[in-house]
């Protein structure tokens, strides 16, 4: 029998669903959340729902908000069941469930007065963020703000109703302090180099286009705490709604599907106060940008190197392209020779050690990550995951033969055809332009490095654009797995 979840039905579980033991009624809003999707619902959300069960601060509960209307349809599943999640961990031989209560509230999407309202609410302490690394405005080449986008312009053209994430904050910023209340703390929690310092980049920019004087305000008075963030949580499908079902009892329409493991790593700068996190298990640090450098270089780099590949071989799953020697011996001595060495050491962290357990969490088979998923907005990632490491080797003249092969196949996948001739269906915001930079590529290999956006200095290496070329004329002359191959071999 399934039950359909509620905050009614909650005492008619099954007993094996944990759910909240705290009082719904006595959490306040603390921290208006942007992106309330999978990611934030499997981590924030979580170690929130800890801290309540523990007893302690109640008064930081979390209330949602988005700007894009397709954000109502998210908004409209929890809403029915009273902004109640279904989280379930799994891994071999471990599936368990839980019901989070940590969200109390979730302002309707794209409603800039009804969200900016919000943000004024002096009991608002915080305003986190997981927008995905496409939604900071970031030009990809210089890894800065881009205060000439059409959206920004519109923003600081039209303070009145603002429609980007930056501009609405910034607004909910004025509103404070025209009434005299203390900023709240922004937090970033996306996979972006020095997120803290990208966000303050992003706010303070647009509001150097509004006013010089509000700009100088922000800088002076607002902090931006940078973070690290980890847990490997797939896209909701049928799927994970029928297991939970199935297997829990749970009528869910939007449940969570995650890996055990999570991480949490986060500058402790709040100056209007934060919920006692330390106690559920966040690293709070001085600086956190040791561990921020290993987690997107040999996590993110690491998923990026298996993506292509894999997707040009036609494997679904994440765990299954962990399965073919290839794409697993790709990765380790791409890991081991090019990108670990870039990475300084961490406290207390062996670089060693960490890889192997990225390994072991990328092969598990219970959480249906999907290779799709990995390949997904390359355009915005590999600027961030890939391109800087190949920097560093450039500059420390270290052999790239592995990166510019991890490039290649990233190339020959936006072409839009697998190996087995099978259509690639878009997946990239800028789907377009890379499928047909990559068509021009095949015949000019410079056209895909002529991205001056994407791979800026990177691009004009005569070196890099030796390897690249070679790679990519061996991937459409060999194809994938006689190119990795002889990778592997050499």
């Amino acid at each position: 029998m399934t039950t359909k979840l509620s905050l009614s039905s909650l005492s008619s579980l099954p007993a094996r669903v944990a759910r909240p033991k705290y009082d719904r009624s006595s959490l306040r809003g603390g921290i208006v959340h942007f992106g309330v999707g999978n990611f934030h619902r499997a981590h924030q959300a979580v170690y929130l729902d800890d801290l309540f069960n523990r007893g302690h601060g109640h008064d930081w509960a979390l209330v949602g908000a988005g700007v894009f209307e397709n954000e109502r349809a998210g908004r409209e599943r929890l809403a029915a069941q009273d902004w109640l999640t279904t989280v379930v961990e799994q891994d071999e031989g471990h599936m368990e469930a839980r019901v989070t209560g940590a969200m109390i509230d979730f302002v309707p999407p794209a409603d800039s007065a009804a969200i900016i309202e919000r943000l004024a609410d002096p009991g608002i302490r915080i305003v986190s963020l997981t927008i995905t690394e496409g939604g900071y405005f970031i030009d990809p080449a210089s890894g800065h703000f881009d205060p000439t986008h059409p959206d920004i312009l519109a923003d600081a053209g039209n303070m009145s109703a603002p429609r980007t994430v930056f501009g609405i904050m910034l607004a909910g910023l004025l509103r404070r302090r025209a009434d005299g209340i203390v900023p709240f703390t922004v937090m970033s929690c996306d996979n972006i180099p020095h997120n803290g310092r990208v966000t303050a980049e992003g706010i303070v920019g647009l509001a150097r286009l509004v006013d010089e004087d509000i700009a100088a305000w922000v800088g002076d008075n607002v902090a931006f705490p940078n973070s690290m963030v980890d847990r490997i949580t797939p896209a909701t499908s049928d799927r994970e709604r029928r297991i939970v079902a199935e297997e829990f009892g749970v009528g869910d329409s939007w449940p969570v599907f995650c890996e055990p493991f999570r991480q949490w790593v986060l500058e402790d700068h709040f100056p209007a106060g934060r919920p006692p996190l330390e106690e559920v298990g966040v690293q709070f640090v001085q600086d956190v940008s040791p561990w921020e450098l290993m987690k997107i270089r040999i996590l993110n780099g690491g998923h990026a190197v298996i993506a292509y590949p894999a997707g040009l071989m036609d494997i679904h799953f994440v765990h299954e392209a962990m399965e073919e020697p290839l794409v697993r011996g790709f990765l380790e001595k791409i890991e081991r020779e090019e990108i670990i060495p870039t990475v300084p050491p961490v406290p207390d962290s062996s670089l060693q050690d960490y890889y192997r357990l990225i390994e072991r969490r990328f092969s598990n088979p219970k959480i249906g990550d999907t290779v799709r998923r990995l390949c997904l907005d390359g355009s915005n990632r590999q600027p961030k995951f890939i391109i800087p490491t190949i920097a560093d080797r450039l500059r420390a003249g270290k052999g790239i033969a592995g990166l510019a092969l991890e490039s290649a196949l990233w190339c020959r996948y936006c072409f839009g055809t697998t190996d087995s001739g099978a259509t690639i269906e878009p997946n990239d915001p800028n789907w377009d332009r890379m499928q047909a930079t990559a068509k021009k590529a095949k015949d000019d290999p410079s056209a895909w490095l002529g991205m001056e956006d994407i791979y800026g200095a990177v691009g004009r290496s005569p070196i890099f654009a030796s390897a690249f070329g070679e790679a990519l004329a061996a991937l459409w002359r060999d194809g994938t797995r006689a190119t990795l191959t002889r990778y592997l071999a050499a």
